[in-house]
């Protein structure tokens, strides 16, 4: 993997798709995940660190809001049209509901970590990350004090 100078912006959009695709926002061929939603460390195919990210529960809030939009929609949709008896919804929406979140989850962690990558955010760039809080006093001039 050749280094890339942290003035050179990185391409949002395909980064956003590749990491939709479940793909490394980088190189856009080698796996994100080894499990379902477990990130690699590195990308198999160009070297590009993934274990940086910090998707956190911002995935989760994603799945929760396209679906119950998607899903509340539908059934009261479905309800002024048709009419169904109560447990046609229940055995309908379950499924859907839970179908859904379950395909969605890894895409939209995939697509956040794509954004992480192409904005530089949390280790993705060349320089410090300024989310991690600075130590302070730094630690070697605490370790020599003491000495």
């Amino acid at each position: 993997m050749t280094a890339q100078s942290p003035s050179l912006p990185r391409p949002v959009w395909p980064a956003l798709l590749r990491g939709w695709r479940q793909r490394c926002p980088a190189c856009g061929t080698g796996a994100m995940y080894g499990k379902y939603l477990k990130v690699v460390d590195t990308c198999a195919t160009c070297g590009q660190e993934l274990h940086h990210h910090r998707a956190d529960d911002a995935p989760p809030y994603f799945t929760m809001l396209i679906v119950g939009h998607v899903v509340v929609g539908s059934v009261l949709s479905v309800e002024m049209r048709y009419h169904p008896e109560l447990w046609v919804h229940m055995v309908l929406w379950g499924p859907v509901t839970l179908g859904l979140s379950l395909w969605l989850l890894p895409r939209i962690k995939g697509a956040l970590i794509g954004l992480q990558w192409a904005l530089r955010m949390h280790g993705f760039g060349s320089a410090p990350d300024p989310a991690l809080p600075e130590i302070w006093p730094p630690v070697a001039a605490r370790a020599s004090s003491r000495l």
